[in-house]
Formats: structure tokens, C-alpha cells, sequence
């Protein structure tokens, strides 16, 4: 049998998504920090430093409850334009696809109270943390279906919501130290093709097409820390210091397989995957050249070759060949590390105020792991947002737009390298408009 490119999706395709981000984490947490482009560490002082700094909880206004919303829209595209060698089989790609406008919108609340005269601060938030989610219209990809087959279902969904209790301190008029317990519950659902033929034989079928229609959803529970620590050491500038434990989700769920491979019979499987978030370390500092301006910048390490190298799925009811075939997923990710800088123009007590940032986010993932399901884009983002207070009432809004750099897998280096043999080639891109709007109300005078 003619070898065609192995597994053009198979490992590719055990997770869902275009993402809201790089990785398996939302940028910005929080439509004051989307309007700063996240950059919070060295000086937050709101409901979100439940996340991004516990330590800051000591600076925010009095007690407040929160209530914020983002709604995340991605843009992705991908284009294949290619005749296969006659050799393997000479069959030509034409694809020119685009994700369907979907809107991801999460809801959150966050929650604080001072106590000991403002010295201790506890809080709690209830907040989606990190979220991926794409879907793609089948007849844009039908070139990789078996003939007559098809269109098949392409989305995907995961989502962590996180309730996390927060704690922190006022060490003096200098330091401040927080802590704050993750809790998360991921959800995770995903619809694609996959080549049944290629996963039980490792070698491919006369054509390495998509043959089986692959349905799964799952959730899963898993625990963590966040720990953070600010210093300010002149009224004229602070830093800070966070830090995210390693976070473990343990999914189950249920998978299904159905096609022409299975002859058209429906099988299903339970299914067991750990699936981590990963370490993360960020550092920041603030300036504050006058009353009404801020300029902060910041700088956030993701530990993603630890937790993104390779994810295994235990099916517990398919035959065998089909357990070990479909049981790994190489990623290969790097680390990385995202840079960040905010501007704030308040005016005292922050009556109301305008914001602006700039991000850079690289991508984690090689070239030689790429595809349109689980896709890895460097952005560049630009962020805007205001704040207006209306007696005991706030309203904040933030929203951000990431322009996606444009990468370009070749089939050439597909077909001659066996490291790509996990890659999808083509041309693979993504924009991402985020709008976050968020309601407070400050208790007492």
C-alpha cells in the first residue's frame, strides 16, 4: 500500500479547538485588566487580583461584589493548496476554510472584604480561567474524506470555571502577601474526523483520508494555588510577584466512533485523560509618574513543555487497536513567555477612567505538531477600556483584538520529514475580538 502522510489528524484532534488564547488559558482576566492588556502584577488593585495577584486584594475599594462577563470571538482560517506526487496517488487539496463566527461568553463573579482595618482582605471569585472553542464547517474540509463520505462534524470546547477563595495580607505599609485555593471544573466537548484505517494499521490506507466520524464529551476536577506578593517602596512605583501552581483536571467521559471503517456501526467507550494547566510565574511593576497616571509592565512565564509534551487517553471499551492507535497525543509545546504593558489615565478615586495596552503572545507549539483544531498562533493584541463610578456603583469595560501571524506548514516538508508526520500543512491563521463589560457595587459610604 502507498504510504500517504500517517496521521494527518489523529493526534491532533483529541482536544478541541481555536483558541481564545495560547495554550489552554484566557490573556485577560477582568475588563480593567483587557483594557491594560493584563498588565496587572506589580499594582493591582480590584476584584481580579484574585487571579492575577492575591496580594492586591489589600488596595482594592472597601468590600465589593463584582459580576463580569467576556464574550471571545474567533476568526480562524486555514488554506491547503497541493496535488500530491503521482506516487501517492497524485489527489489534490483545494481547501480555503474559515471557523464559524461562534461567541464564547463566560460569566464571572468575584467578591471582597476588609477586615482588621483594611490590613486583611479576604475574597472569593467565580471565574472561567481558561476556555478554547472552534467550529469549522465540514464542506470547507471535505477534501480529506474518503469519497462519498462526509461532511463530517469539526468543533471543539474546553473550559475550566474556577472557584477560588482568596486570602491576603498587609505586611506594612511597604509589603503585601496573598494566597488563593483553585478549584477547577473543566468541561470538554469535541466532534471530528479521524482515519480508522490509519490508527489500527500505523501505516495509512491508499489515501490516508478521514473515514470515521469521532464524537466525545467529558468533565473532569482538578486543584490548585495561587501565591503573590507586593512591594511598594515609593509612593511613585510598585512591583509584584505571581505565581499558579501546576494544575491536574482529571476528565472522563464518553467517546463515540462511527463510519465507514466501523462498517457504520456506532461504537462507544468511556473514556480517562489527565489534562494540566501549567505552571506559571509573572512579574510586574508600575509606575506612578503623577495622581492620574499609570504605566505598568509586565512579564508571565507558561511552563508548557512539562504539560503540554504529549496527553494520553485510556478508552476503556474500544477493541484494542483501536485503544493503542488513538491513546497518544504529541504536542510538543514550549515554553513561553507573554510581555505586557498598560497605560491608565484616572482621575482621584478613579470616578472614571480610560486605559490602553499592548501584548505580545507567542505561540507554543512547533511547526512539526501544528493543526486547524488545535491551533497555535503568535498574536500581537492592542487594548482599549474606561471605568465610570456611579454613586456605589461601577461599571467597567475592556476589549482587546489579537492579530494572528500567519504560518505557513509546507507538504514538502511533511511528506520528507517523519518528525511532521503530526503536522497539518497549509497556511494557519487567527484574529480574536474579546469585549468584557463588568457591574460593582462598593458597600458602605
Amino acid at each position: 500500500m502507498k504510504k500517504f502522510y500517517c496521521i494527518v489528524l489523529l493526534t491532533a484532534f483529541l482536544l478541541s479547538s481555536n483558541g481564545f488564547a495560547n495554550g489552554l488559558s484566557l490573556n485577560n482576566i477582568g475588563p480593567r485588566a483587557l483594557g491594560m492588556a493584563g498588565a496587572q502584577i506589580g499594582w493591582v488593585n480590584d476584584y481580579t487580583a484574585i487571579y492575577w495577584n492575591p496580594a492586591g486584594l489589600v488596595n482594592a475599594k472597601g468590600s465589593q461584589i463584582s459580576v463580569f462577563g467576556t464574550d471571545i470571538i474567533p476568526i480562524g482560517t486555514y488554506k491547503l493548496n497541493y496535488t500530491l506526487p503521482p506516487e501517492l496517488g497524485g489527489k489534490t487539496y483545494n481547501i480555503d476554510a474559515e471557523t464559524k463566527t461562534n461567541h464564547y461568553i463566560s460569566p464571572n463573579i468575584m467578591a471582597y472584604i476588609p477586615l482588621m482595618e483594611g490590613d486583611l482582605t479576604v475574597g472569593i471569585g467565580a471565574y472561567v480561567p481558561a476556555g478554547l472553542g472552534a467550529e469549522w464547517d465540514g464542506n470547507d474540509l471535505i477534501d480529506y474524506n474518503m469519497p462519498n463520505t462526509g461532511p463530517y462534524d469539526w468543533m471543539g470546547k474546553i473550559a475550566a470555571f474556577n472557584i477560588s477563595p482568596a486570602i491576603a495580607y498587609r505586611i506594612n505599609e511597604m509589603i503585601s502577601v496573598g494566597a488563593a485555593l483553585n478549584v477547577y471544573y473543566g468541561m470538554f466537548e469535541m466532534q471530528r474526523p479521524m482515519d480508522m484505517y490509519n490508527m489500527i494499521t500505523q501505516q495509512g490506507g491508499e489515501d490516508g483520508l478521514m473515514d470515521t466520524q469521532y464524537k466525545e464529551d467529558g468533565s473532569g476536577l482538578g486543584f490548585g494555588g495561587s501565591f503573590g506578593i507586593m512591594v511598594k517602596p515609593h509612593e511613585m512605583v510598585s512591583f509584584g510577584l505571581s505565581f499558579k501552581t501546576e494544575t491536574s483536571v482529571a476528565f472522563e467521559g464518553d467517546a463515540t466512533l462511527k463510519g465507514v471503517a466501523t462498517q457504520n456501526a456506532e461504537r462507544k467507550s468511556t473514556y480517562e485523560r489527565d489534562l494540566a494547566w501549567p505552571m506559571w510565574f509573572g512579574g510586574g511593576v508600575a509606575f506612578f509618574p503623577t495622581e492620574c497616571w499609570t504605566i505598568a509592565v509586565d512579564a508571565n512565564w507558561s511552563n508548557w513543555a512539562k504539560t503540554q509534551e504529549m496527553i494520553v487517553t485510556d478508552y476503556v471499551d474500544f477493541p484494542e487497536a483501536i485503544k493503542e492507535g488513538a491513546r497518544e497525543m504529541h504536542l510538543e509545546w514550549e515554553d513561553c513567555i507573554q510581555y505586557r504593558v498598560g497605560l491608565q489615565f484616572a482621575i482621584p478615586d478613579e470616578i472614571w477612567a480610560v486605559r490602553l495596552g499592548y501584548y505580545y503572545d507567542p505561540a507554543p507549539s512547533p511547526d512539526n505538531t501544528l493543526n486547524i483544531v488545535f491551533p497555535s498562533i503568535t498574536y500581537n493584541a492592542v487594548t482599549l477600556g474606561g471605568s465610570l463610578m456611579f454613586g456605589n456603583f461601577g461599571v467597567d469595560l475592556g476589549a482587546e483584538y489579537m492579530i494572528g501571524t500567519e504560518r505557513d506548514i509546507s507538504f514538502e516538508k511533511k511528506l520528507s520529514d517523519t518528525d511532521y508526520s503530526e503536522a497539518m500543512p497549509g497556511l494557519h491563521n487567527m484574529n480574536i475580538l474579546a469585549v468584557s463589560l463588568g457591574v460593582s457595587y462598593y458597600f458602605g459610604e
